[in-house]
């Protein structure tokens, strides 16, 4: 009889242990509030802009990331430093090109996040894998994590080195003698989730 008790009593507890845990929550992400902007440097000077987020999601369970990802349009991508229209649409059409995104043949790219760790659950650091022009290569970066009332906003700033996404143009890594048409290989996009559980 105590085996028998003892016997229900484990099974009781091992089924508090698996069943007790929180649900993973599908963090439904506001695109409209949620943003990208792009920014490359060069020898003379810096170009920045946004690309919209065409679709977005976020594991998220009791504070922590779990996984997610986000997708962006990239022919939506715009230039801000350049205030004439013209000289701004210009800019606009080469990163478009081969030369730089190929939005033609590559009209999405993505991040998926396949590992996220924290120490106080608010400061993160994320890794995963960026897909540009259908190249896929893993980023790791850090990102902010703040949680108020049902709302989640996840905040990160992405380096990556263009030319691992074959983006060779004027790169002091593939060319000489560039001197002040050389444009730096790191480009950075800070990215801001907004999203409500």
């Amino acid at each position: 009889m105590k085996l028998i008790t003892s016997l229900v009593l484990s099974l009781g507890l091992l089924s508090s242990i698996l069943f007790s845990s929180t649900e993973i929550e599908k963090v439904a992400i506001n695109k409209t509030e949620s943003s990208v902007s792009w920014k490359a440097s060069k020898v003379t000077g810096e170009h920045f802009g946004k690309v919209n987020i065409s679709d977005a999601n976020l594991d998220y369970e009791s504070g922590k990331i779990l996984g997610g990802s986000f997708e962006i349009d990239m022919t939506s991508i715009t230039v801000e430093d350049i205030k004439d229209a013209n000289s701004s649409q210009r800019l606009v059409n080469h990163l478009k090109s081969d030369d730089f995104f190929s939005v033609e043949k590559h009209k999405k790219s993505t991040f998926t996040i396949t590992e996220a760790t924290s120490s106080n659950g608010k400061d993160f650091q994320i890794t995963g894998d960026l897909l540009i022009k259908g190249i896929s290569s893993p980023v790791t970066f850090p990102a902010e994590l703040t949680e108020t009332g049902n709302k989640v906003v996840a905040i990160g700033k992405i380096t990556f080195d263009r030319t691992k996404y074959d983006i060779q143009y004027r790169s002091g890594s593939y060319f000489e003698n560039l001197a002040d048409k050389l444009i730096y290989d790191e480009v950075t996009l800070d990215v801001k989730l907004v999203g409500t559980k």
